[in-house]
């Protein structure tokens, strides 16, 4: 006869965790800065505007007055030299070394590939491919110490459900984030081995503001359109599955997570 568990559930904890997110002023982005310090951790707040990480770090300090301060840090992840000053500064003021990053600036602007401002492509690709590169670069020393010392060390990158899927108009959107799952998939095998746990999250549809930048119409309606089929789930949604994940014991690793509302299949 099985006994039946009887322990009551808590809430992950990040208690000693020191966390550095990027895209942070909104959507998945803050949700997570939010979620991790609500679980523990000191947080770094990195984006290009301030005001919006501000609001943030204020968000925080209301939800959990007694949680770690949250520091803000201005930095534009297209800037690779930018954004390496950016993490030392947020390090030097946070007081310690990161062991949980969230490389989660994103940039969505569709349009079919006949009609496309090519310009469009190029923040795309500086965005949501080199960005995130230029993220594991400044934090992977860091990541590569913890995770040898035997504690917890997360990278998680933000990808889509879009890297799996066929949409009229996103090609180019959906080939970054294809190249974002590939990268975690592969970087499994590269730094696993020395204890640093790559994690791959990739979203459907979620309240975010990642289309409100589109400029094609035709894009832009059939977003619209998807949308209400495929009614939103909220960014905190997300960010939950990023603490708890995070919160599991050394050793184990969520290697990817698709996290969409349940319509979307």
């Amino acid at each position: 006869m099985t006994t039946p568990d009887t322990r009551t559930p808590t809430a992950p904890t990040l208690h000693g965790r020191v966390a550095l997110v990027t895209g942070a002023g909104s959507g998945i982005g803050a949700a997570t800065a939010l979620s991790l310090a609500e679980a523990g951790a000191r947080v770094a707040l990195v984006g290009r505007r301030r005001d919006r990480l501000v609001a943030v770090a204020d968000r925080i300090a209301q939800a959990v007055p007694d949680a770690p301060t949250a520091a803000v840090v201005m930095g534009d992840v297209t800037d690779a030299a930018g954004l390496t000053q950016s993490i030392h500064a947020a390090r030097t003021e946070i007081g310690a070394p990161f062991d949980l990053v969230c490389a989660n600036a994103g940039s969505m602007l569709a349009a079919p590939i006949a009609a496309a401002d090519t310009a469009e492509w190029d923040t795309m690709i500086s965005t949501n491919i080199a960005g995130v590169l230029a993220t594991i670069r400044a934090t992977v020393d860091d990541l590569t110490e913890a995770g040898r010392a035997g504690r917890a060390a997360d990278l998680v990158l933000t990808s889509s459900i879009g890297a799996h899927l066929v949409l009229p108009g996103y090609a180019v959107y959906t080939a970054t984030k294809a190249a974002v799952t590939h990268l975690g998939t592969n970087l499994r095998a590269e730094l696993g081995p020395g204890g640093v746990r790559v994690r791959v999250v990739e979203p459907g549809m979620t309240e975010s503001e990642l289309g409100d930048h589109m400029t094609d119409p035709q894009a832009r309606e059939w977003l619209a359109r998807f949308a209400i089929e495929n009614p939103p789930i909220p960014a905190s949604a997300i960010a939950e599955s990023i603490r708890w994940s995070a919160a599991l014991p050394v050793g184990i690793n969520v290697a990817s997570m698709i996290v969409l509302p349940t319509g979307q299949g």
